[in-house]
């Protein structure tokens, strides 16, 4: 990755996540700081506790407020963590404009136009925030044209064998 570069990872094979966590532990290396802000986890994950762990170098935010996955829960409560995501979105901006990253790394953040939670423009909002300097790398499944033209690098995962 070089200075202030958009990358996607995207596609319906496992591992865009571990692949974008892999760059936060190499730019933690390097000494840069990492904010992670991760959609469509929830609350629960086993791995969450030891993620956590990585701080302060590597920060990591969800802002779902239940355990349960987003497509198993009511539509009052799917209504509710919309917001919060909404409100994830908005941190993401903050962090970009505030420059106070190396590295913002949105997982999932494409299943939120995917999922019709916020628009292509919404996410290309938050794109045009960031600093020069600031690297992004967005997960995803679907990936929309639009928010493809923002990037430098894109990476279709795609399984071969399961």
């Amino acid at each position: 990755m070089g200075t202030g570069a958009i990358q996607i990872y995207y596609g319906a094979g496992r591992g865009k996540t571990d692949a974008a966590l892999g760059c936060a532990l190499r730019a933690a290396s390097e000494n840069k700081t990492v904010v992670v802000i991760q959609f469509f986890k929830g609350k629960r994950d086993e791995h969450m506790a030891y993620m956590q762990r990585l701080e302060p170098e590597i920060r990591i935010f969800r802002f779902e407020k239940l355990e349960e996955n987003y497509n198993e829960i009511t539509e009052e409560q799917q209504a509710e963590e919309r917001l919060n995501m909404k409100n994830g979105l908005n941190f993401a901006k903050k962090v970009l404009v505030t420059g106070e990253c190396s590295l913002l790394i949105l997982d999932e953040v494409l299943g939120l136009v995917d999922a019709g939670i916020i628009t292509a423009e919404d996410l290309e909002a938050v794109l045009q925030a960031r600093t020069e300097d600031t690297d992004i790398i967005m997960t995803g499944r679907v990936l929309t044209e639009s928010v493809g033209a923002c990037a430098d690098a894109i990476y279709n995962i795609v399984s071969e064998k399961e």
